[in-house]
């Protein structure tokens, strides 16, 4: 088993947009292994609290090593972070002073060849679960899920032009065998796509985030959750959003300008006459993205965005 290990992304950019200070009651909804969290309790000394849920046991473990300096001041929960209604009561929580969500999936989850995330381990499972306690797997996924259950998922998920050509490919293929490993499934992609697609990024990605989204159910309920974690901060509070793909950017903007602008009269109203008022006042008009120097250090912050709002 791999130590556990994995860089934080954006991390000052997201303590900034966090606008912290000594004191008040925080909310990291991934803790991976404990980056952000270790930078929100040190800049929240001597009486910040942290509230952190992640679903991945061997994360919780590394963090709550890595927090120990900070005992008594941090509550780490194994639960889904669209969960943290639950979490909250059970922490005693009604409002909090600030929230950061990660997206993205740890560089110790990619690297560990038993979970099964990269597409570059050839023999490694494909599971892709980032709770291993979970039922579903890419593995039942690829062998039991229709052609068009497939291509569904390849096309929407993983934005991959084409995704019927490589759901068909993998239903031909488990008709004589069951799909197993990473390598077997890296070369049903690459058997799909014409031979001038396949240059640039790795031709797998697409679908394996696609996988990886599936199993995992990243983008369900992702609006809702924007909306109803935003209304529990306190006025003044913020919402700091990592995002590594279109799809769940496009979640958190649309999120974000629903809560600035509420009313729901139609278009052709001169004037609004629902009452609705913003709730937010969004901090980062455009993404923040990594900078040059961290890139160098961190690739895998290159596709991440960071969108902050505060309550109003």
């Amino acid at each position: 088993m791999l130590e556990f290990s994995h860089k934080p992304v954006m991390p000052n950019e997201c303590m900034d947009g966090l606008a912290l200070y000594d004191g008040g009651i925080w909310f990291d909804g991934t803790v991976g292994g404990g980056g952000h969290s270790y930078e929100i309790l040190k800049r929240t000394a001597t009486r910040g609290r942290l509230i952190a849920t992640d679903l991945d046991d061997e994360a919780i473990a590394a963090a709550t090593k890595r927090l120990e300096e900070f005992q008594g001041r941090f509550e780490i929960y194994k639960s889904n972070y669209k969960d943290f209604s639950v979490v909250f009561e059970k922490a005693g929580v009604e409002k909090i002073d600030g929230a950061l969500l990660d997206f993205g999936v740890s560089s110790h989850q990619i690297d560990d060849e038993d979970r099964g995330f990269s597409y570059r381990i050839a023999e490694a499972p494909l599971d892709m679960r980032m709770n291993s306690s979970a039922y579903l797997t890419a593995e039942i996924v690829l062998n039991t899920y229709s052609e068009e259950e497939l291509t569904r998922i390849i096309k929407t998920y993983g934005e991959e032009p084409f995704a019927k050509q490589i759901a068909r490919n993998i239903v031909k293929y488990r008709a004589n065998k069951p799909l197993k490993t990473s390598g077997e499934l890296s070369e049903i992609i690459k058997s799909s796509i014409p031979a001038k697609f396949r240059y640039g990024a790795p031709c797998e990605r697409k679908t394996f985030q696609a996988l990886r989204i599936e199993v995992n159910g990243e983008l369900d309920g992702l609006y809702e959750l924007v909306l109803s974690l935003t209304r529990r901060l306190k006025k003044g509070g913020r919402i700091a959003i990592l995002t590594f793909h279109s799809l769940e950017d496009r979640i958190v903007k649309e999120a974000f300008r629903y809560l600035e602008n509420p009313c729901t009269c139609p278009g052709n109203f001169p004037v609004c006459v629902c009452g609705k008022k913003p709730e937010v006042k969004i901090i980062t008009k455009k993404p923040i993205t990594a900078s040059e120097e961290e890139l160098e250090y961190n690739s895998r912050s290159k596709c991440a965005k960071l969108r902050i709002a505060e309550k109003l």
